[in-house]
């Protein structure tokens, strides 16, 4: 029986912990909410599956800026530090920003989405005006993160669920209006929406967190031990963004794998739906190891942390199973999702393989944040290289096979990740004092 002094422990946690995962669940129903307004359009199957490739590679695109969060959250210690952080956030929406614009203005586009990929020509078609109205995506996510990370530090963490909240609000209510008011294709409409949101939520971040950046600022102690440099940073942060890359891979690479499986535009029309509904309940996981990082250099607490992130995965485990597994999984696929039957039966086979995916992740991400800690990136990056080849072999293994698609992307997902959540696993008993 837990003490009364761990339970408060537990409590701690759960509300410092609990904004973070407010942010993910609610970025979460931003992609359902999408797809559930473009299902509802003309030519649903070719604009859901344009979307999803446009998600997918926008969400590659944005990689190197994704762990900024993390990196601030651990580095953002002190003024200086803040100062050296923010010159190397800037130079890195710069690049992505850079990236993005060739990819939609340049025959690069052609080259990934038709050569690499193997995207029908349709779908193709459909998703390049997408990728052009969401240029600026990956600089509005990286300025948004980088902040968001300095209010992590300073225990500020209920700013980051009401600027979700904010976003969500603007992506949700902004596609729906256009849904329903206009006459644009669902691409035009979901991108749209999307760029609108992350926009929005980096304003209202960048507004609250005047107050904390001040406050930090004006405490310009001398250097020390911990002061950074560029390189410092850099050396930090590079696992990290490889890291970042490398899962995001795996969208892409699953769509590759998906147009040259049996029945390839039903499955890229119903991925992310899948992928969607994945995300709801694996969410609470991704805020995981800012939480970790920012707590376990109370080493009292060390324990309950670990108890916290496992009695996460076993609540998100339960709940997604108690939707796949009984009726209501149906309905919300017709009536939320707004999937066809002919569609549905493509996407419940897959859920019933996913279902140990929240718990596995929120294992993985008390392993992570540790060795986010710690200092030891690197580390993470070479685990999520074992992940992205693992998951590579099973999805040529699943298109040489001819597979049901959905399900073999499934399958290598999970047996991706174990295999990754066993390699972090060693190299924190690897390490003395994490």
């Amino acid at each position: 029986m837990s003490s009364p002094t761990s339970a408060f422990t537990q409590r701690q946690i759960f509300f410092f912990w609990l904004p973070l995962a407010a942010s993910w669940l609610l970025m979460s129903a931003e992609g359902p909410i999408l797809q559930a307004a473009i299902a509802r359009l003309p030519d649903m199957e070719t604009q859901l599956a344009a979307f999803g490739i446009i998600t997918s590679l926008e969400i590659a695109i944005e990689s190197p800026v994704i762990m900024l969060l993390a990196t601030c959250t651990a580095l953002a210690t002190s003024a200086l530090n803040y100062l050296v952080l923010r010159r190397f956030m800037i130079w890195l929406i710069s690049l992505v920003t850079l990236e993005a614009l060739l990819i939609a203005f340049t025959p690069l586009y052609g080259f990934i989405v038709l050569t690499l990929m193997g995207i029908p020509g349709p779908i193709a078609a459909a998703a390049r005006p997408g990728m052009r109205i969401m240029v600026l995506w990956s600089a509005s996510i990286g300025f948004r993160r980088f902040l968001q990370g300095v209010l992590i530090r300073q225990g500020q963490t209920r700013w980051v669920g009401y600027g979700t909240a904010v976003r969500l609000v603007s992506s949700g209510g902004g596609g729906i209006l256009l849904a329903v008011l206009t006459d644009l294709p669902g691409v035009y409409i979901g991108s749209t929406a999307l760029m609108a949101g992350v926009i929005t939520e980096a304003a209202f971040i960048a507004c609250v967190a005047r107050k904390t950046v001040r406050t930090l600022l004006s405490s310009r102690e001398e250097p020390g031990t911990d002061a950074l440099s560029i390189r410092d940073v850099a050396r930090y942060h590079a696992p990290l963004a490889a890291t970042s890359f490398l899962t995001l891979l795996a969208q892409p690479l699953i769509g590759a794998g998906l147009a040259r499986m049996p029945s390839p535009v039903e499955n890229l029309a119903v991925w992310p739906v899948i992928w969607g509904t994945l995300f709801i309940f694996r969410s609470p996981a991704y805020a995981l190891p800012e939480a970790v990082i920012a707590l376990i250099s109370e080493r009292r607490i060390k324990e309950q942390v670990r108890r916290f992130c496992s009695l996460t995965g076993i609540l998100c485990t339960a709940a997604m199973a108690l939707l796949v597994l009984t009726p209501l999984f149906r309905v919300y696929l017709k009536q939320v999702a707004g999937l066809p039957d002919r569609l549905a039966r493509f996407v419940v086979p897959a859920m019933l393989l996913a279902l140990p995916l929240p718990f596995i992740n929120s294992i993985h991400s008390w392993f992570r944040g540790q060795l986010m800690a710690a200092r030891r990136t690197r580390d993470i990056y070479w685990g999520m290289g074992l992940n992205l080849a693992l998951m590579a072999v099973l999805v040529v293994a699943g298109v040489l096979l001819q597979t049901p698609g959905a399900g073999c992307a499934t399958i290598a997902l999970v047996l991706a990740f174990l295999a990754e959540l066993y390699y972090l696993r060693s190299r924190v008993g690897a390490h003395e004092g994490l």
